[in-house]
């Protein structure tokens, strides 16, 4: 791995270091924790009909100026994240600022107020765009605490491991490692450690859309917090069929990981080309990735969000997704390599559950719910602004929680639609993360929202790297509490 020896956290701090989603810690002073707005700007999310019990507060934007680094600015187009709790009951939040293409590091009080920000990876060492990520972290997976962010700037990019305490003096160099391959990958998730002890395998979602489509990825290893040495795999079905629109909701499919011979050898553009000798399935897009929560066998049950594609070009044939997906892989127990796949919700049958799909893209699964994410692809028969749905894994029904709020005629419209009205489904939410564990209270969430018509000057050149420097963009977190898990 690419690791610097002296920015690894010590057994102690690795001890103290929690996660949201685990449950065997003891929190510092969980009762410090106060859930109110500290940003100036207001939550850009409405609120749907049978949610109205819900709250959300609005925990950092761009607009703020924090005490303890007045003059740093949060990033565009926020995305994943990942919270933990420090030894003196403080929290340090990870977040990817994907067109920035940098990670910044919040550092908030006892209370959850975000008090200091800075970038420990910049656009020079960001290389690609950054979207999802997943925190891993000794308590859940086994090994950590590591930043796993992957790049999305085409089949050539790689996945950085980021050490929580990096130096941010070195925010200008790669962390990437080669071990996970080269994709246009939207997130490498970790199953937990309970899912395959003394193992470590790692799902990826490569959110490509040229002629070889977008795959699932498995990397393997048989040494628990290993990202070098070992094996990359693509999903296929064992019956060799590579058409995502062959496999309808309602059937289990059989399916296999296939080995990617010498992958740290290859190219990107090497890997892609594997698909048709591997028969792997050709996805419209694979999104984000998560796994089902509660330990053992439900760490083996993955749910990943394909987006979809329009139906021209390489897609002319139809034979990938054109609204998007969710799929469930409940891999096998004795071997990550083999499971069944299903469609769980089909956003092209426009009469049924999924009906009202505008490309789904991220999806944060709990113990009984998947909240989903869109992010429109902008075909312009948008009929709403990005939506955040609910499914019930046990009773199958799918809800609107949230509509994104564009604030078209607010007073302050102009501020959040640069360039004039935005258009439907223009902004997209993303990186849900669940923070209940991590600070003491239940039913509590974290979203980013990329309001991609709030722009300005101001928000040019702040992550202090050379690449992304016209990048002008804002963007928000905010918490939801209430939600089930």
């Amino acid at each position: 791995m690419l690791f610097n020896k002296s920015l690894l956290v010590s057994s102690a701090v690795l001890t103290a270091m929690l996660l949201a989603g685990c449950n065997d810690h003891a929190l510092q002073n969980p009762a410090a924790v106060i859930l109110q707005n500290q940003s100036v700007t207001p939550v850009l999310a409405k609120t749907q009909a049978g949610f109205e019990a819900i709250k959300t507060y609005s925990l950092l934007s761009s607009d703020d100026q924090l005490a303890q680094s007045p003059n740093f600015v949060f990033g565009g187009s926020t995305d994943g994240a990942g919270v933990l709790q420090n030894p003196d009951g403080t929290f340090t939040m990870l977040v990817n600022n994907e067109d920035n293409f940098a990670v910044s590091r919040i550092t908030l009080d006892k209370t959850f107020k975000p008090v200091k920000g800075e970038y420990v990876l910049n656009s020079d060492g960001g290389v690609w765009r950054l979207c999802s990520a997943t925190l891993a972290t000794p308590a859940e997976h086994g090994f950590g605490p590591v930043f796993l962010t992957s790049g999305e700037s085409g089949q050539e990019s790689r996945t950085h491991a980021l050490q929580v305490n990096a130096d941010v003096q070195q925010a200008g160099i790669s962390r990437e490692v080669a071990g996970l391959g080269r994709w246009s990958a939207e997130n490498a998730v970790p199953l937990p450690k309970t899912a395959y002890p003394g193992k470590t395998a790692i799902l990826i979602g490569d959110d490509d859309s040229d002629v070889n489509a977008g795959q699932v990825a498995l990397y393997l290893s048989n040494t628990v917090g290993d990202l070098d040495n070992g094996s990359l795999y693509m999903l296929k079905r064992t019956d060799n069929n590579q058409r995502e629109m062959d496999m309808n909701v309602g059937t289990s499919y059989d399916v296999e990981f296939v080995k990617i011979d010498n992958h740290k050898t290859l190219t990107g553009a090497q890997i892609n080309a594997k698909v048709n000798d591997l028969k792997a399935i050709k996805f419209g897009r694979v999104e984000d990735v998560d796994y089902r929560k509660g330990g053992g066998a439900a760490g083996r049950e993955v749910y990943f969000a394909v987006t979809g594609q329009a139906s021209t070009g390489v897609n002319a044939d139809y034979s990938r997704s054109k609204y998007g997906r969710i799929y469930k892989l409940v891999l096998d127990a004795n071997d990550p390599t083999k499971g069944k796949l299903e469609v769980i919700l089909n956003g092209d049958d426009r009469s049924g559950i999924a009906k009202t799909f505008q490309d789904p893209d991220n999806v944060c699964v709990t113990a009984n719910y998947i909240y989903i994410m869109e992010d429109p692809n902008g075909y312009g028969d948008e009929k709403h602004d990005a939506y955040v749905y609910q499914y019930n894994i046990v009773t199958k029904q799918l809800s609107t929680v949230f509509e994104l709020d564009h604030r078209r005629s607010a007073a302050d419209a102009a501020k959040y639609n640069v360039g004039g009205t935005s258009a439907l489904g223009s902004w997209e939410s993303s990186g849900m993360i669940d923070v209940s564990d991590v600070i003491g209270r239940p039913n509590v969430f974290m979203l980013g929202i990329q309001a991609h018509t709030w722009r300005g000057a101001k928000y040019q050149g702040i992550d202090g790297g050379s690449v992304r420097k016209a990048e002008d963009q804002a963007s928000q977190l905010i918490l939801i509490e209430g939600l089930p898990r």
